[in-house]
């Protein structure tokens, strides 16, 4: 789902037309699944999907399925290398943002300068702030791995869909604080940008129990849409649909 930032949040599917998610929140939808998968990248149909909708050949040689976007530390760009040099050049061999994002707890990632805000949408923040900036993914990468030591680097999904939230979070305090522990060749890429952006989720209500679904054990999905948070869809009852992870699916919605 493509995002624009707003209160609260707007979330697109471009299927046969442009549609407006928000329109479907508190209304029953039907969400069908015909069997067909494609490739995102070659757009061969494919039995069964890898990473974010490859098929195997796709997911084992092309650059956006390489090791170094789960581990940024390990990318090669900066030095002309990597699965596709061209492809890294434009896509990681480019400015990026090291950034801390409030929910359960506090979390450090890394985007593309032009990613943002949409990457701490996909997570389901509540806030986020800019901790560094830096001209390549491997900085930033060698970044997250410094922090790692003070912060998480994954989101719980389930907490998150919850809204089970720490309220007590200040990203300026935490940004900070960070000063006295983290070695000068860090620091100098520290972002003076303190500003800290909330986001706000169009949801109803949060599910206290939350059930995963897919469309491989059930091609048809229906029930009441309460909400939308990061990449998923929220049933009422509790079921909630990962968009992500089935990118190139095939599916009908009404």
């Amino acid at each position: 789902m493509r995002t624009t930032l707003s209160s609260p949040i707007e979330y697109r599917l471009n299927l046969s037309e442009d549609i407006l998610v928000n329109d479907f929140i508190g209304k029953e939808i039907q969400l069908n699944w015909n069997g067909i998968i494609n490739c995102q990248k070659c757009g061969k149909v494919t039995k069964k999907s890898f990473g974010e909708g490859f098929c195997y050949p796709c997911f084992a040689s092309a650059p956006e399925a390489a090791e170094c976007i789960l581990r940024p530390e390990l990318c090669r760009a900066h030095l002309g290398e990597g699965r596709d040099p061209e492809w890294e050049e434009k896509h990681h061999n480019q400015p990026h943002v090291v950034y801390l994002a409030a929910s359960s707890a506090v979390k450090v990632g890394i985007t593309r300068e032009h990613q943002v805000p949409t990457r701490w949408i996909d997570q389901g923040a509540t806030a986020a702030i800019r901790l560094a900036e830096v001209p390549n993914r491997f900085e930033a990468g060698r970044i997250e791995v410094a922090l790692k030591e003070f912060f998480t680097d994954k989101t719980n999904w389930q907490r998150m869909l919850k809204n089970d939230i720490d309220l007590s979070i200040d990203l300026e305090d935490e940004k900070w604080a960070l000063e006295e522990h983290l070695p000068n060749d860090i620091m100098e890429h520290f972002s003076e940008n303190d500003e800290i952006i909330e986001l706000q989720y169009p949801v109803l209500e949060f599910p206290e129990k939350v059930k995963s679904l897919n469309f491989l054990n059930t091609p048809s999905i229906s029930g009441k849409l309460v909400g939308i948070k990061g990449q998923y869809l929220i049933f009422e009852g509790g079921e909630v649909l990962n968009i992500r992870r089935h990118t190139g699916y095939y599916v009908e919605i009404s």
